[in-house]
């Protein structure tokens, strides 16, 4: 079950945490998998990891903020099946201590950037005969999380732009899904702790991973099987969906 073979799969952001988590498993499970990244070394050393492992992998360095660079990478792939849009960036802020240089960076790379790698796959998708889109979104497009406006902000749209996607292209065979994780242990976590929080960062952590209410926060592997389903022909009656991973997050928190 959950084959990928014969399949292109293009993750941004696969360099690292989640994204690399998913990149090792779609090509575990077959798939040709392309990392957009813009630090290159992370996505080097990921492929390196894949065709020792007997799969098939290719970096590509790219910000996914440049829709001309995209595009010339995704017509470079040429065939591409699945799109995992997680490349992504957090900011701490209300809304009075959010600058318009903050909210234009988070805004940038957020939503524009996966409105870029959409723009790009959705006419080869088409080409293709279809294919699988899998937008990060967050718990932060659900419900309220203090200091969190622009990100929260960012995730709602990529919500939005989830069921709208999916909707317009329904008759060209493409699904579009989306994935709300709660928080997720990466190195992501620890630098944002280590920035934001420097005096406390075991307490800050002790304080996130509880706020789950199963106690701990998400493994990258965890959401990269819930990937793999939603990108897999087994998920093929699955479209215009958020799925929360949240251990209890958004409905138990009460």
């Amino acid at each position: 079950m959950f084959s990928l073979q014969n399949k292109v799969a293009v993750i941004t952001g696969g360099g690292s945490g989640i994204g690399k988590a998913i990149s090792l498993l779609f090509a575990k499970q077959g798939a040709a998998v392309h990392i957009i990244e813009l630090n290159t070394d992370a996505a080097t050393d990921v492929v390196a990891e894949i065709i020792t492992a007997g799969g098939k992998a290719q970096a590509h360095a790219g910000n996914v903020t440049d829709q001309a660079a995209i595009s010339a990478i995704f017509n470079g792939i040429g065939k591409v099946d699945i799109l995992v849009n997680n490349a992504g960036i957090a900011h701490v802020g209300n809304l009075e201590n959010t600058g318009e240089a903050d909210f234009e960076r988070i805004f940038q790379v957020n939503v524009k950037g996966a409105y870029n790698c959409l723009y790009a796959a959705v006419p080869l998708m088409k080409q293709n005969g279809g294919g699988a889109i899998l937008n990060m979104a967050s718990i932060a497009a659900h419900v309220g999380i203090t200091d969190r406006f622009a990100y929260s902000m960012s995730k709602g749209a990529i919500f939005a732009m989830t069921l709208s996607v999916a909707r317009d292209y329904l008759k060209d065979n493409i699904r579009c899904n989306s994935i709300s994780p709660a928080r997720v242990h990466t190195p992501f976590v620890d630098g944002f702790i280590a920035k934001n929080y420097p005096d406390n960062q075991a307490e800050i952590f002790e304080k996130l991973s509880k706020s789950q209410p199963i106690g701990r926060m998400a493994k990258p592997d965890e959401i990269a099987s819930l990937a793999l389903y939603l990108c897999a022909d087994e998920a093929g009656f699955t479209t215009g969906t958020d799925y929360p991973i949240d251990g209890g997050f958004i409905t138990l928190n009460n």
